[in-house]
C-alpha cells in the first residue's frame, strides 16, 4: 500500500540487513525484520480509537563473535504520527553485511 512505502520515505526507515546505531548508546544493530503493521490510536477529535498504518522494524544487536539473530532482539513501531526513528538511530552501513574488520573500525 502507499501509505507504508510513504511511512518508509518520510521517516527514512533502513532496509533489512541494513546496520543502524543507537544515538543513545553508541551500539550496532542490524535491521532483521520489516513488517506493514496497523497501530491502534486516539483519534484527535473524538478520542475514539481508530487504526493507522504502521512499520514495524526488529533490531538484532551486533556483537562479535554471536551468529546473526542470537541474543538481544528488540521491535519498534513507527507512524507518521511520530519521528522517533532520526531522534534514535542512524543508518551506518548499507544492506551488505559488513566484516568483522569493518565493524570495528565502526566502533
Amino acid at each position: 500500500m502507499k501509505e507504508f512505502e510513504e511511512i518508509t520515505r518520510i521517516e527514512g526507515l533502513p532496509r533489512v540487513g541494513e546496520t543502524v546505531r543507537s544515538k543513545d548508546y553508541g551500539t550496532l544493530w542490524r535491521v532483521m525484520e520489516k513488517r506493514e503493521v496497523w497501530e491502534t490510536i486516539a483519534d484527535d477529535q473524538t478520542g475514539e480509537p481508530r487504526m493507522i498504518p504502521a512499520i514495524y522494524l526488529s533490531y538484532w544487536r551486533i556483537q562479535e563473535g554471536v551468529r546473526p539473530g542470537v541474543g538481544k532482539i528488540m521491535g519498534f513501531i513507527y507512524t507518521l504520527h511520530d519521528y522517533t526513528f532520526t531522534q534514535h538511530w542512524e543508518i551506518v552501513a548499507s544492506s551488505t553485511f559488513p566484516s568483522r574488520v569493518s565493524l570495528a573500525t565502526k566502533l
